[in-house]
């Protein structure tokens, strides 16, 4: 890519396309297309061909996705495979038919079997049963790596898959209904600490792990490979270790300033027992994270503090 190459960021208002964005604006690419959902309804193949036929870009992230927590995963299911496989068959196909120099497909480490051997390595996909509360996310994104592979195998497009871990950060969703567990914790605290509360419920044992990788680092990540990597394979992006569930909380807690205590509601579901990307591929092709947790946390609290206003305390 030059700073002339003609961009399109799909999904450029979520947290991930918004991150991938301001990177390519500060690395000084001036020729980035970007459409609100609004404007452009991915699920629909008309409109995408239009919006391709039209701009003609050449290169592509496919950051646009429904996403959402666990309940949110287990409530909407239809939606999240439905909506999903659109966007990546619609946007894969677009790019093939005009002609995309480059595509990077974004997934999410959901793909991978519930108990599959950590660290999970990028050949372990497809080689045991799924997470059964987020299976529809994960099939539909399973599918769209597999267009990527196959739009390579039978025309030849260079279209890559990349998956990240668990992300957080600038833009990310607080809302306690549908968001993930770090900004969810968030304002869990804040607002437990702003009431006056002795106590915080949070779901689970806190004993599953999860890797949690700043947005912006996923952002840098992500331009790296698609400046120096051409291959077939997905590409796992992670921070190269992972925290339980209790030490995150404890770590968030500490951090929003909270000083009653926490209660585990074991009734409710943990999810996958672990999740810990092997980013050995990544990092022996010369990229490695930089923001530690803790300060990613700190970033993340700051910008919730920003959005408050949009939530009710």
């Amino acid at each position: 890519m030059n700073s002339n190459s003609k961009i399109y960021v799909a999904g450029h208002r979520g947290m991930v396309g918004s991150a991938i964005y301001r990177l390519l604006e500060k690395a000084g690419h001036s020729n980035i297309i970007v459409r609100k959902s609004s404007e452009l309804d991915l699920r629909n193949q008309q409109q995408v061909n239009e919006f391709f036929a039209e701009e003609k870009p050449e290169f592509v992230f496919l950051a646009a996705a429904k996403v959402g927590g666990i309940n949110a995963n287990n409530t909407y299911r239809a939606e999240f495979l439905y909506d999903n496989l659109m966007i990546a068959t619609n946007v894969i196909h677009a790019s093939y038919e005009n002609e995309v120099k480059k595509l990077m497909f974004l997934g999410s480490s959901c793909i991978y079997p519930k108990f599959a051997p950590q660290p999970l390595k990028e050949g372990y996909l497809l080689t045991g049963e799924l997470e059964p509360t987020n299976e529809p996310y994960a099939i539909a994104k399973i599918a769209g790596i597999k267009l990527c592979e196959s739009y390579r195998d039978q025309y030849g497009c260079n279209f890559i898959s990349v998956m990240p871990t668990n992300l957080y950060g600038i833009g990310d969703n607080y809302d306690l209904k549908n968001s993930h567990v770090l900004p969810a914790l968030i304002r869990k605290f804040h607002e437990a600490k702003e009431n006056g509360s002795k106590s915080v419920e949070v779901w689970g044992t806190g004993t599953p792990k999860r890797e949690f990788l700043f947005a912006e680092e996923l952002a840098d990540a992500c331009l790296f490979l698609m400046e120096n990597y051409n291959d077939r394979e997905l590409v796992n992006i992670g921070a190269g270790e992972d925290v339980s569930i209790k030490e995150l909380a404890e770590l968030i807690k500490d951090v929003v300033g909270f000083k009653g205590e926490i209660k585990w509601n074991s009734d409710m579901p943990d999810g996958t027992p672990r999740k810990w990307m092997d980013v050995s591929k990544l990092s022996a092709l010369g990229w490695k994270r930089k923001i530690e947790l803790r300060k990613g946390i700190e970033m993340t609290y700051a910008d919730f503090l920003n959005q408050q206003k949009h939530y009710s305390v």
